[in-house]
């Protein structure tokens, strides 16, 4: 299944990994449509958060990584720091002020990846950006 993401005026397709994160999948799945906004990371590199503060998804981990690759979207279920998304557009080491951190890898960015370094300028030069993620009613890309 295919998830279409927006931030400001750049459009992405994401594809759930249901079959490696099938749990986190499925709750995020509940929450949509999602609509927030998405800030420059505080100490994880190149990438983008989404602070959900203490939402409680009950996920456990699956999938989890702490150096995702542009574009493989986590979801951090909280525990050590409040639960966010993390979106990576470049080198990512997924940290918080407590350290380290590991989250579900639970999208990856399929169709758009090459304006990562356009969603990294606008998060990091021109502030938090609004972001939407939907089910793409398109057929899934492989």
């Amino acid at each position: 299944m295919n998830i279409r993401i927006n931030v400001g005026t750049l459009r992405f397709t994401g594809r759930l990994e249901q079959e490696r994160a099938p749990r986190t999948c499925a709750a995020f799945l509940a929450l949509l449509p999602f609509r927030n906004t998405l800030l420059q990371a505080r100490w994880s590199g190149e990438a983008a958060w989404i602070p959900l503060a203490d939402l409680q998804l009950g996920v456990p981990f699956e999938n989890h990584t702490s150096h995702p690759a542009p574009g493989q979207l986590l979801l951090y279920p909280g525990g050590y720091s409040e639960t966010e998304i993390l979106f990576p557009y470049g080198s990512t080491s997924f940290a918080s002020k407590m350290g380290q951190l590991a989250g579900n890898h639970f999208i990856t960015i399929v169709e758009g990846a090459g304006q990562f370094g356009e969603l990294g300028e606008l998060v990091l030069r021109k502030g938090g950006q609004d972001i939407t993620f939907e089910i793409d009613g398109a057929a899934p890309a492989r």
